[in-house]
């Protein structure tokens, strides 16, 4: 190409024609993939693409809700740094900064709060139907509580065939309060179920976190008075984890969603994504990494085992954190509260070894194996009494809020097409059938 170039471009030389192109630079350090398509040998070529397996360099969006910068420990909801939401707010009210954009004023959030707590669009919406619970009572007893969620959750979309209307503000927003209010009810029941207990309806005199405590917790006809430091320490844990930019439950959330399903076969599929091992199951595999340690006496052995590369140190280092991760900080400072009340989680004194050595070695730092926010969430989960299988659920809940809001800034965004990503092929030629007798 002849002229000058704008200094907010790139100029690319294919070496293969000579020909050069030049590709606007947006944002500072975007360029359209779609730009891309220009540069081929022959006209009748596809043009180029970029590949990215795993998407570790491609953005699929333009997003206003969550805030990441990973090599300087940076967590921001809509611009509110996470330290400042998790000392000063509660979780609906984040829960309202998400969905919404803005903090609400008292009127806003106490409308907020009721809307959730008595979610009352019609008689329907006073509790879990009759035929949900029945739906979990058909599982095993020792059915994994995130396969029973998935199922309830899918179900409700049955239940709520209006919720096809998407593209109705007041319809979305119906949807999503009822999500909010339903997700620690199932979670609940599911527990209940895995328990061998009666389920256990909403006490709406409760905080969101305190009515959750009560659904899992109450025994009988006994009054159940949440303990205020561990109803503040889950509450915390789920502002925490409200909201992480485009993880993988985040985008598949956002690739169904793109197909125009309702919101509850979209978060269906974004638990399904979080149900594994990698994702939302990473706080037990700490766990299991600090049984299997044992004792202070063996953390030398194992710690020499990581290096040669025989073990993972789980719960240290993160795919977008390269410095420590900002929730690992507060997290930490909440289990030491929560043990006052429980007992101290023999297992601390082993994590707490491991986050010194692991700061303190050239080996580990080099690496960026800082902690991040699994490393202590699964020790508070665990000395609240969940059992293990339920920690993707307890992650689920909140992360519920995040799904919601990022569907809906989906759906508001006129760039976005439904999602299909390209390929390299490399399989066979065209090639003709044979006649099965005339094979191999």
């Amino acid at each position: 190409m002849g002229g000058s170039s704008s200094k907010n471009s790139l100029s690319i030389r294919d070496n293969r024609t000579g020909q050069e192109y030049e590709i606007e630079i947006l944002d500072g350090n975007v360029i359209r993939a779609m730009d891309l398509r220009r540069i081929r040998v022959d006209p009748d070529e596809f043009g180029m693409m970029s590949y990215d397996p795993a998407f570790m360099n491609t953005a699929s969006t333009r997003s206003t809700v969550t805030d990441i910068d990973g090599g300087k420990g940076i967590l921001r909801y809509r611009g509110y740094p996470i330290e400042q939401l998790a000392e000063k707010s509660s979780f609906l009210e984040v829960a309202y900064l998400l969905l919404k954009g803005e903090l609400p004023t008292r009127d806003e959030l106490d409308h907020f709060v009721e809307e959730v707590t008595y979610h009352t669009y019609s008689w329907q919406d006073s509790s879990i139907h009759d035929n949900i619970t029945k739906l979990l009572s058909g599982f095993r007893y020792d059915a994994h509580m995130m396969g029973m969620m998935i199922s309830a959750v899918a179900a409700l979309s049955t239940f709520y065939p209006n919720a096809k209307v998407i593209h109705e503000k007041k319809s979305r927003w119906n949807q999503t309060v009822r999500l909010l209010a339903k997700m620690p009810t199932l979670a609940a029941f599911s527990y209940r179920h895995h328990q061998g207990l009666p389920f256990i309806y909403p006490e709406n005199r409760l905080s969101y976190s305190g009515n959750f405590l009560n659904m899992l917790f109450r025994i009988g006809d006994k009054e159940y008075r949440p303990n205020p430091v561990l109803e503040r320490a889950l509450d915390l844990l789920f502002i925490l984890h409200a909201d992480h930019e485009q993880n993988c439950s985040t985008t598949a959330m956002r690739v169904i969603g793109s197909s125009h399903p309702d919101p509850y076969s979209a978060l269906a599929g974004a638990m399904a994504a979080l149900y594994g091992p990698l994702h939302g199951g990473a706080n037990e595999a700490v766990l299991r990494m600090l049984n299997e340690i044992g004792d202070m006496g063996n953390i030398p052995d194992f710690i020499e085992s990581v290096k040669r590369g025989e073990r993972r140190l789980m719960g240290f280092g993160h795919r977008v954190y390269k410095a420590y991760d900002p929730r690992a900080s507060i997290v930490k400072e909440a289990a030491h509260e929560v043990f006052t009340v429980t007992g101290k989680n023999p297992l601390l004194d082993i994590a707490l070894e491991l986050e010194k050595i692991a700061l303190g070695e050239e080996y580990f730092v080099s690496r960026n194996l800082y902690p991040n926010v699994d490393f202590y969430s699964g020790l508070i989960y665990q000395a609240m009494g969940f059992p293990v299988d339920m920690f993707p659920v307890l992650f689920a809940i909140p992360r519920t809020v995040g799904w919601l809001a990022q569907w809906e800034e989906m759906l508001g965004d006129k760039e976005q097409r439904i999602a299909r990503p390209r390929q390299v092929y490399q399989g066979s030629v065209e090639r003709s059938y044979q006649p099965i007798g005339e094979r191999g």
